[in-house]
């Protein structure tokens, strides 16, 4: 979710820096040497691992540029240490993919999938065919996350107007308070649980398993966070437009840098609940998943040995 407009554009010291003029091409890069590495590596490996591990290091950069983005324009802390983690994390993998980790190139191609999935919603405009407009996948995205947003606020019994949001969109509420203050959240592409079901459409289209299994286990996995996904919009607009939760303004607002008091119930709902709460739910369904599709193990095991730097049986220890 969004509270005002926000820009991308980063001022210090006289200079300014567009973090997002960046990442997009950066990602582009990615997406085509994993995608580049998965049908290379068929004809000649030792080639697909050269162009996967120039992939992890374009990686590593997109989420270096990103950092700025999302520590001082989204001021989202969860983000902002995940998106500085990553750089290290990727280059990390580059160097173990090189050095002869082959289980890595699953994990290459689950991100260049999860690129597949995401990139249309964030690039394709809206067209125009035979006369008729078709708006761009994103608008689409968005507006129904807002309207059936709006349908579960309705009936909660509030009644907050449905405008115009950050995009240009019919996606945003516009709550007024008691003291005749107005309250503007807005959805997002962020706030349509788009970016977690792309990880698990990589992560289950990458490996190797029966079809069946592969299509329940996204029978399990996409619909739950979506669910999920709408009670936390639900949850951050109300909260947010009601301001519920109003606590410690003075810490918060210096814990984000912000200036704005009535922006204080929604850094709480979203940057902090509702971003940890996120965490949570995502391992819960990553379990579920992996239930369906033990061959993920490999996947999860590799990440693992990225972060701790020790090798671990989840087959044994998640009794599969």
């Amino acid at each position: 979710m969004s509270g005002p407009v926000l820009q991308s554009t980063i001022a210090f010291g006289g200079i300014r820096f567009d973090p997002l003029v960046w990442s997009e091409p950066l990602m582009w890069v990615v997406l085509a040497a994993f995608l580049g590495s998965a049908v290379v590596s068929r004809y000649d490996m030792e080639w697909g691992r050269t162009v996967a591990v120039a992939g992890w290091v374009a990686f590593g950069a997109f989420w270096l540029v990103l950092i700025p983005h999302f520590t001082l324009t989204q001021k989202s802390l969860i983000e902002g240490v995940g998106s500085f983690a990553a750089v290290p994390l990727s280059v990390w993998a580059g160097y173990h993919l090189y050095q002869g980790r082959d289980s890595l190139f699953v994990l290459s191609r689950a991100v260049a999938v999860m690129g597949v999935i995401y990139l249309p919603f964030e690039t394709i405009p809206a067209l125009t065919i035979g006369g008729m407009a078709v708006p761009e996948p994103r608008r689409i995205l968005i507006e129904v996350v807002a309207t059936h947003t709006g349908a579960l606020i309705d009936l909660l019994g509030y009644a907050p107007a449905r405008v115009e949001s950050v995009d240009g969109f019919n996606a945003a509420f516009h709550w007024i308070l008691a003291d005749g203050h107005s309250v503007r959240v807005h959805v997002v592409l962020a706030c349509t649980g788009l970016g977690s079901m792309a990880i698990f459409g990589g992560l289950v289209t990458a490996i190797e398993a029966p079809i069946e299994r592969k299509v329940r286990a996204l029978a399990v996995s996409i619909p739950l966070i979506y669910i999920l996904n709408i009670a936390r919009t639900t949850f951050i607009s109300v909260v947010s437009g009601n301001q519920y939760m109003h606590w410690q303004p003075d810490l918060v607002m210096a814990l984000f840098g912000a200036t704005n008091p009535y922006r204080v119930s929604f850094l709480v709902s979203d940057r902090i609940m509702s971003q940890l709460l996120a965490v949570v739910a995502l391992v819960g369904i990553t379990y579920l998943v992996v239930r369906e599709l033990p061959e993920l193990v490999v996947v999860l095991e590799d990440v693992l040995y990225l972060l701790t730097g020790e090798e671990h049986d989840l087959t044994e220890a998640l009794d599969l």
